[in-house]
């Protein structure tokens, strides 16, 4: 029995050698406690005596703040770990930081440390990653070019080089820097594939199908009975660039608010502006890129589908590259699910006895045209990750430094 409601209570490790089952109980008994008790421990925190809470934890946690070059790096730990400046509470600190600067000083090292928190490195823009994101857009460029020079077989093989280069050229531009995946995770490039490939030629194929064909293949002109839209696939290929100095950016000051943060609440609040800032930056450079594009090759402006695929496409690659990687393949794969069903069932409808399967989408096609399809997939996709970043990107165990290639 102790003092606090009379209940009963694992006894603390005193030790290291002591930490079992029963040590475990009592550890999750100090980072969990009823509402109830709440006021008697802020009114009378428990003294240190015998029991050394922090010990336990540090017994706990031995491996993180072996490996931490600073209590920063702990403190991002411990918050990936579910412990809050709550928790810091019952451990007789103030907040999280706190805690972690006690357990960064109290783990033994080999040689002195500096005392203090070192601000955190942040990363540096390099020459090889800068000139990768130029590549897909220069050979997406290239190819645009050579299918307007061009005519006949010499044409088929422009498309045919051009289809194989650029999927090559965004694998490489994702590979290193800001925008590399720093974690495993599920594969995507297929749902990315299939979203490309709707912008291409999506639209075309959706109006010719709501009209009752397509009769004929496309003929890669916009002015064809299947008419293709280039340019927002060149605008998405040529924002590699921005959308990997936006990630840059949201790294570099990410670090130097987590550096200037003294409680995880802080960083959080500071960190949610700084990642809608960035994505409005991006969406401000696929728009000027996208205008381009539509005013060179001299087609209708298609702002809507392709800003919303656009900042879908960037949100899933930030979560990804911080490691959260389920949320992004289960949305694009919702994503292309919906514009495949919007295809499959104009298509099936034509079947006897199916008109009522085309309903909802002819709806939608005669209303707003084919570009609600994949502006309302996408937009809803976008909306989702931007929600979950907001939640995942803006603690600070998403910024924690780590070995990864820059």
């Amino acid at each position: 029995m102790n003092g606090l409601g009379g209940l009963d209570r694992p006894a603390a490790p005193t030790s290291p050698g002591a930490w079992d089952e029963r040590s475990e109980e009592w550890l999750a008994d100090q980072e969990h406690t009823t509402p109830t008790e709440e006021p008697t421990t802020a009114a009378r925190p428990a003294r240190r005596t015998g029991a050394d809470p922090v010990k336990a934890l540090l017994h706990r946690h031995r491996d993180l703040c072996e490996r931490a070059v600073d209590p920063l790096e702990i403190a991002a730990g411990l918050e990936a770990h579910g412990v809050t400046d709550r928790t810091a509470a019952r451990f007789l600190h103030r907040d999280v930081f706190s805690l972690a600067e006690e357990m960064y000083a109290r783990t033994p090292r080999d040689g002195d440390t500096p005392p203090g928190t070192k601000p955190l490195t942040t990363p540096r823009a390099r020459a090889d990653w800068i000139l990768l994101t130029l590549l897909p857009g220069a050979l997406c460029g290239a190819t645009v070019v050579g299918l307007h020079l061009t005519h006949g077989q010499t044409r088929l093989i422009t498309a045919a080089a051009g289809a194989l280069a650029l999927p090559l050229a965004l694998r490489a531009a994702l590979a290193r820097g800001p925008l590399a995946a720093r974690h495993a995770g599920r594969p995507t490039a297929t749902r990315i594939g299939w979203l490309l490939v709707y912008a291409l030629l999506g639209d075309g194929l959706l109006r010719a199908a709501a009209a009752g064909g397509p009769d004929v293949l496309p003929t890669g002109s916009a002015e064809g009975p299947w008419p293709l839209t280039v340019a927002p696939v060149l605008a998405l290929a040529l924002s590699c660039a921005p959308a990997a100095w936006c990630a840059h950016l949201l790294a570099v000051r990410a670090r130097r608010k987590l550096s200037a943060s003294r409680a995880l609440k802080d960083f959080a609040t500071s960190a949610k502006p700084l990642l809608l800032a960035t994505l409005a930056l991006y969406l401000g450079a696929l728009t000027a890129l996208l205008t381009l594009t539509t005013a060179i090759l001299d087609e209708p402006a298609a702002h809507p589908q392709t800003l919303t695929l656009g900042a879908l496409l960037f949100l899933s690659r930030l979560l990804t590259n911080h490691g959260f990687t389920q949320a992004p393949a289960l949305v694009l794969t919702a994503a292309a699910s919906a514009e495949a069903t919007a295809l499959t069932t104009l298509f099936t409808a034509r079947l006897p006895g199916c008109d009522w399967l085309a309903i909802p989408v002819q709806t939608l096609v005669d209303t707003w045209g084919p570009a609600a399809i994949p502006t309302i997939a996408c937009g809803a996709g976008t909306l989702t990750l931007l929600l979950h970043a907001m939640r995942t990107l803006t603690r600070a165990s998403a910024h924690a430094p780590q070995d990864q290639p820059s």
